[in-house]
């Protein structure tokens, strides 16, 4: 796993569905986005992912694709990205927490988890599509990078 060399301040946890984008090429416009995403925010250090979003990964790419990577496949990529991101893990903490977004925000439960993860661990944005954009939940801020209003100028900048 690569060492956490920038602050959280400036840091995006990555959500799965932005992650299989990369590798699901039914929506080209959708995977071109998701390579420039994935691929600026690990150049600069300030990809995060939690431990759900790679097992997540591993489902999805394997098991729900038109195009399924063999368990090998799979299994090499979610290495690189455990190498390549900062890996958060998920906590009895972010569970109960996980709990709380879902019943007091409406978050559906892995949605929530995410989120908790994000927040425990002071990670201001996460990208995803399964949440409005630019939605800010107890401090932090929901982006969909697919999302004709989402600011790319954020991949470089310090938010």
């Amino acid at each position: 796993m690569t060492s956490y060399t920038k602050t959280a301040s400036n840091a995006f946890l990555v959500d799965t569905n932005v992650l299989v984008y990369v590798y699901d090429p039914r929506d080209g416009v959708k995977q071109e986005r998701a390579l420039l995403v994935v691929d600026r925010l690990i150049a600069s250090r300030r990809a995060v992912v939690s431990v759900q979003c790679l097992s997540e990964f591993f489902r999805v790419v394997t098991q729900r694709l038109p195009e399924r990577m063999t368990g090998q496949e799979a299994l090499t990529r979610v290495r690189r990205l455990a190498r390549v991101c900062h890996v958060l893990d998920l906590t009895a903490a972010i569970v109960v927490e996980g709990c709380h977004g879902a019943s007091e925000h409406g978050l559906a439960i892995w949605d929530a988890l995410i989120w908790a993860v994000a927040k425990l661990n002071q990670v201001p944005c996460v990208l995803t599509e399964d949440a409005e954009h630019g939605r800010v939940v107890e401090g932090v801020r929901f982006l969909n990078p697919f999302a004709a209003a989402f600011d790319r100028g954020l991949l470089v900048a310090e938010i």
